[in-house]
């Protein structure tokens, strides 16, 4: 077995360890071991990138690749049957970009923290574990693993802060911790029910001894699954599994459970499984987010410190992509089809309504901000149209914004750190004195807008062309949705333009009561150490974006086949069960 994947989660945790070890004084040998555990990371990143077949198929738990699965928690629950958690990680084309993104923002994160000089112990030690609880989202395929990890994110990030912050930073602090935690619930809600409704089929093969040669054969797990849907397998016989891939796979559901299509459950006029979906979605909305449960990232954004910032926008964002990706669309297909037209629809409020507040910010960090719901809202649109096109677009957007809204958080701390302000009509003609600074802002900007050569433009066609083929492909979405976001792209260009125009251009000058405690100077050795690689990414996975579809498209297909396929066999049982 190669131990790849837990490489990958466990060495910053690794890291944590030693910096736990290390006494409070050492500060430098602190960072030295926060920033050697983030590379780690990273090399193994990059070399699980190019080690990773992006032809083979990667549809269902056989198509994962690098397989660890091991019997973690095990137990009998006498006439329930056995209940069974596995550590259980794989990667597939949807997760490998995010895990190259993971593994590269971790180290830039470190880099832009040098400067911190406050409990610097403490702070590496959260950052370490909040980098490993996101790597560890990516790549969990049981879906207890994945909520450990996804609850372990919250911690570290409410304390970081809540202490590292800006002056507002308990308000900020404590409004992110109450959204998360309300979504986790919503999560943890379905995640029971899931639970109670789905068995292992391999396992509970091997319960039975269906054994051929000591192995559960694929044919053994077939005639489990008949046998279950039979009713001829007793319940103490049963073994239950948080496993992801056995969710996605109808023909392991108990029949009669909660969550079976069959099962004729109504809660508020909604079959059962409607509102496990909608439960799901809302959970992982809070954290993409969508509007209208995206009011805590402004907030989180202003008062966080910048490699924070940088951290939230660029990986912790992706985990409620994913999530509606890896989890929510798979096991309730059929609800996805059914609320198409909400999820598009949410994507494009957030893309104008993002836009639109971005517009009227002063603030530069809380326009980033903004731009950054108005952004993820084209993930929301590209995995409702449920077409091959727009899921990859939804995907690559993940990964692209994840680029770019790293360098964009970036350039925001460069002037923050020199001038303790980042008005933007309290500075103008930045570009006179800090030409190099003003290059790297150009091409953040023109990234993140859009423009045609940079990864940003790549992920958005790909959604503009799923979307405006959805109703003729799918059937999902109504062309009008797209025809709006492409409204989307209009107003970016106009907030970027402006704050590019109001602070860089034209004669320099300073807010009068900024002048004397300003340092305005040009980029240090630092600062293009972490802005170079991140404008090198951005311009060559806009120009090659080969170099991460190839990885991702066969998982892609497999994952639009199966949603639509299945979705609409059970929307037409769910909807029989219910009217008889």
């Amino acid at each position: 077995m190669d131990f790849i994947l837990s490489g990958l989660i466990f060495s910053p945790l690794l890291a944590a360890l030693v910096v736990l070890l290390l006494p409070t004084r050492l500060q430098q040998p602190i960072k030295v071991v926060a920033l050697a555990g983030a590379m780690v990371q990273m090399v193994l990143a990059i070399l699980l990138y190019f080690r990773f077949d992006g032809a083979a198929f990667a549809n269902g738990q056989m198509g994962y690749q690098f397989v660890e699965k091991l019997n973690w928690i095990g137990f009998s629950l006498g006439s329930l049957g056995r209940l069974q958690i596995d550590y259980f990680v794989g990667v597939d084309g949807i997760s490998i970009g995010l895990v190259l993104l993971t593994g590269i923002i971790g180290v830039i994160g470190v880099i832009s923290s040098w400067t911190i000089t406050k409990n610097i112990k403490g702070y590496f030690l959260l950052y370490l574990l909040l980098i490993t609880s996101v790597m560890g989202c990516f790549l969990a395929l049981d879906f207890f693993l994945f909520y450990l990890f996804f609850e372990f994110m919250l911690l570290p990030m409410y304390f970081l802060i809540g202490i590292w912050g800006g002056p507002k930073r308990e308000y900020a602090a404590i409004k992110f911790f109450i959204y998360t935690l309300v979504g986790s619930l919503f999560i943890l809600i379905v995640m029971i029910g899931l639970y109670t409704s789905v068995i292992d089929p391999m396992a509970t093969a091997v319960q039975l001894n269906l054994l051929q040669n000591g192995v559960a054969s694929p044919d053994a797990i077939l005639q489990v699954q008949q046998m279950l849907q039979q009713n001829v397998i007793s319940g103490s016989e049963l073994v239950r599994t948080f496993s992801i891939p056995a969710m996605m796979e109808p023909a392991n559901f108990i029949p009669g459970s909660l969550l079976h299509v069959l099962s004729g459950s109504i809660l508020w006029d909604l079959p059962l499984r409607f509102i496990a979906f909608l439960l799901l979605f809302a959970g992982f909305a809070i954290k993409v987010p969508s509007v209208p449960v995206h009011t805590w990232l402004p907030d989180a954004h202003v008062e966080a410190p910048t490699p924070i910032s940088v951290l939230l926008a660029a990986i912790l964002l992706k985990v409620g992509g994913y999530g509606l990706i890896r989890i929510v669309y798979p096991i309730f297909p059929d609800a996805g089809a059914y609320f198409s037209v909400l999820v598009g629809g949410l994507g494009v409020l957030s893309i104008i309504y993002g836009a639109l507040c971005a517009l009227a910010m002063n603030d530069l960090k809380k326009l980033i901000a903004y731009s950054s719901v108005s952004h993820m809202g084209f993930v929301l649109l590209g995995l409702a149209s449920l077409t091959v096109e727009g899921v990859n677009g939804a995907v690559y957007m993940m990964f692209s914004h994840g680029i770019i809204s790293a360098m964009l958080f970036l350039v925001v701390g460069v002037i923050y750190d020199r001038a303790h302000d980042r008005m933007i009509l309290n500075f103008r003609g930045l570009a006179n004195r800090m030409p190099a600074y003003t290059t790297f802002v150009v091409i953040a900007f023109f990234a993140s807008l859009g423009l045609p050569g940079f990864s940003g433009f790549i992920s958005e066609l790909m959604v503009l062309l799923g979307g405006f083929s959805a109703p003729d492909v799918t059937g999902m979405l109504p062309r009008w949705m797209t025809v709006v976001a492409v409204v989307g792209l209009l107003l970016s260009a106009a907030y970027y333009l402006w704050a590019l125009q109001r602070m860089f251009f034209g004669k320099y000058w300073i807010f009068p009561e900024l002048r004397e405690k300003v340092m305005i100077f040009d980029l240090t050795k630092r600062e293009y150490l972490m802005l170079v690689p991140l404008a090198i990414l951005a311009v060559l996975f806009g120009i090659f974006p080969h170099l991460l579809l190839d990885k991702m498209g066969v998982s892609v297909t497999g994952f639009t086949e199966l949603v639509l396929q299945n979705g609409q066999e059970q929307l037409n049982m769910v909807l029989s069960s219910i009217t008889k």
